[in-house]
């Protein structure tokens, strides 16, 4: 039987029962938008990401969007980020008019490189979105006074964080605002699309409440050119009863993330490190080597599943060559996309299965190679 890199089945059926109840209660309610769920969830993950409000969207991709939209960040400007991250980081900076400037990362935590935003800031940029990739939190204590003396807005891009935590803060509260993920693959994942924004301003979601909702507020009157994004009833329901167990996950992921670091200590790959100051949730547990490309694929001959988060750097990418990015440009981001991989990870990964990822993998490691042994 295939590993795979990510599974939700054997937690559906664990969790069946009482998804199903919340499933039907929602049906029965007969308020399928907007309702009691998305409140409710709202009101829960706003307390758990340590932030007065949490405004709960269609998935994060139109959450960056809306709040750079909110932060009236649009044609003209600049958003620093990095380029080893989703495409939609990307891509909602784009959708919102701006222009994105890339930083490279660091090459032990692929976290953004901080000491290069000072001189990517130009005077037209206007905000800054940190990745807290694979489940950590880039440094803000370097970050944020930048910001603040540039008058910069910060988006923290949460989409592979919950629950991660920087310094005892949790990830969503430290900027201006944080968007998450919600889509099926996350630490707290439902069953399709979902996203959610956090913040502790209280104009600044008023207004993200007004942006997924057309620009309404309270009836059906437009008070300001708005979008249709928002978190429906069902997913707001899932997303609630999942939360309550988030904690679980978490634990799981970290005591996976444990056995990983204990079997493969000794091996030559390059095992991911902890940032300072950080709480790791471990949304994916990366290593790297130079022979990337010819492991996953012994590995997947031996029906074990990797991947690779990301392959492609986005500056390289030819979606977005206008920005006139060349290769070398970005040399840390650019080398580690050649030699990452991630392993298994997941709540309901069993023991058994890790060891056998772990024994495989190691088999792979002491042979010769590809072409020069008899494991290629």
């Amino acid at each position: 039987m295939t590993i795979k890199v990510w599974d939700y089945l054997r937690e559906l059926e664990e969790e069946r029962e009482d998804l199903l109840a919340g499933i039907e209660q929602v049906l029965r309610s007969g308020q399928l938008i907007l309702g009691p769920s998305v409140k409710a969830f709202e009101s829960a993950f706003a307390e758990f990401c340590q932030t007065r409000h949490c405004i709960g969207v269609d998935n994060a991709t139109n959450g960056l969007f809306l709040a750079l939209k909110a932060l009236n960040i649009g044609p003209g400007d600049e958003v620093i980020t990095v380029p080893n991250t989703a495409v939609p980081t990307v891509s909602a900076i784009v959708s919102a008019g701006a222009t994105p400037v890339f930083v490279d990362i660091h090459p032990r935590t692929y976290l953004m490189d901080v000491g290069q935003l000072e001189g990517a800031i130009s005077p037209r940029t206007r905000a800054i979105i940190p990745v807290h990739l694979y489940g950590q939190c880039v440094d803000m204590d370097a970050l944020l006074p930048l910001a603040r003396s540039m008058n910069l807005a910060v988006i923290e891009d949460c989409a592979q964080a919950h629950g991660a935590a920087y310094k005892g803060r949790k990830a969503g509260s430290l900027g201006d605002a944080g968007v998450f993920s919600f889509y099926p693959t996350k630490v707290l994942g439902t069953y399709g699309d979902g996203g959610a924004i956090t913040t502790s301003d209280d104009e600044l979601a008023a207004r993200l409440r007004r942006l997924r909702f057309y620009g309404m507020e309270k009836t059906y009157y437009a008070e300001e050119h708005g979008y249709n994004s928002r978190l429906d009833e069902l997913h707001a329901e899932i997303l609630l009863r999942k939360l309550k167990r988030l904690d679980g996950y978490i634990a799981r992921r970290r005591d996976i993330a444990q056995r990983y670091a204990q079997r493969l200590d000794a091996s030559p790959l390059l095992l991911p490190r902890v940032a300072e100051g950080n709480e790791h949730v471990w949304y994916l547990y990366v290593v790297r080597h130079r022979m990337r490309d010819w492991l996953i694929e012994e590995m997947g001959k031996r029906e074990i599943a990797l991947n690779v988060s990301y392959r492609w750097p986005i500056h390289l990418m030819r979606g977005y060559q206008n920005l006139g990015y060349r290769e070398g440009e970005l040399p840390v981001a650019e080398q580690a996309a050649r030699e990452i991989f991630s392993l298994p990870m997941f709540p309901t990964l069993q023991d058994e299965e890790q060891e056998t990822v772990c024994r495989e993998l190691l088999r792979l490691l002491a042979s010769d190679g590809p072409g020069r042994s008899g494991e290629a």
